[in-house]
This record gives structure tokens, C-alpha cells and sequence, in this order.
């Protein structure tokens, strides 16, 4: 088996969304506290920003071609005829959804991460930057809670 097949096997796929996912917010969290303490560095705000944006980017690929390549044809099926067939209806519909927010908002956050503190403090941006990089961790955090039902929905099967 090559690498490639292994990296588009479902486990994998999981994981690697899974794993993506947390790096970003786990930046975001950083770049959160860079910004509380207002740190004087906004080399570290912005690579902070920088790796949750990229982060949720990947994340964004490898959920999509997991979404196209198995979750219509095979997972959501045992869904839906399962036990816990609310958990599509409610929890991935929300998601499909719900993602498209934290693309704009992590571009945003990087964008406003460029500022120094004194441009940021200047131009009355520090709160609406702490703000926005709460929301986009409360994102990925409410996504990895209906992702955790929704795989769970889907182990429980038929």
C-alpha cells in the first residue's frame, strides 16, 4: 500500500481533520492570550493567526474530501437507518453550515492580528480581535463536539 492510499483511507482522514482541527484552535487560543497580555510581539500574534488560519484550511480539505469520498455514500446511511439518526439531521446539517463562518473570521483574525498593539489599542480593535478569536475557537470547538456525534452515531450503527 503507498502513502497516498493510507492518507485517503478513512481512519486517516479522521485523524488528520481531527488533528488539524485542534492545531488551529489551540492557535487561536495562543493568539488569544497574546492579545489578553498584550504582548508586544506581533511576530508571535501573527504566526499564531497564521497557523490557526492554515490549520482550519487543511482542515476545511480533508473534511470536504472525507465528506465526498465517504460520508454520503457509506457513513451516512448507517445513520440514518441507526439509532441515532437525529444526529445527521441536527448535528451534520448544523455543521455543513456553521463551518463556512470560521474561514472569514480566521481571515479576519489574521488580518487584525498584523496590527501592533498601539494600532490595535489606536483604532479600538483590541476587544472586537479578542472577540472574534473567542468565536472562532467557540467554532471549532462546537464543530469537534457535532463531529464527536456524529462518528459516534456511526459506530453505534444499525
Amino acid at each position: 500500500m503507498d502513502i497516498i492510499a493510507i492518507l485517503q483511507s478513512k481512519p486517516v482522514l479522521i485523524g488528520l481533520h481531527l488533528g488539524f482541527a485542534i492545531l488551529g484552535i489551540d492557535a487561536f487560543l495562543w493568539l488569544l492570550g497574546e492579545v489578553i497580555s498584550n504582548a508586544e510581539s506581533s511576530r508571535r500574534r501573527v504566526f499564531a493567526a497564521f497557523v490557526g488560519l492554515v490549520s482550519f484550511v487543511i482542515t476545511w480539505i480533508i473534511g470536504g474530501y472525507y465528506y465526498v469520498k465517504f460520508y454520503g455514500s457509506l457513513v451516512k446511511p448507517i445513520i440514518k437507518a441507526g439509532s441515532a439518526p437525529w444526529a445527521h439531521a441536527i448535528a451534520m446539517e448544523a455543521k455543513e453550515h456553521i463551518f463556512l463562518f470560521a474561514f472569514p473570521i480566521a481571515i479576519t483574525i489574521f488580518l487584525l492580528s498584523r496590527l501592533n498593539t498601539g494600532e490595535l489599542r489606536l483604532l479600538g480593535l483590541r476587544r472586537g480581535l479578542i472577540g472574534i478569536t473567542i468565536m472562532a475557537a467557540g467554532i471549532g470547538l462546537s464543530l469537534g463536539i457535532m463531529g464527536f456525534i456524529i462518528s459516534a452515531a456511526a459506530r453505534w450503527g444499525i
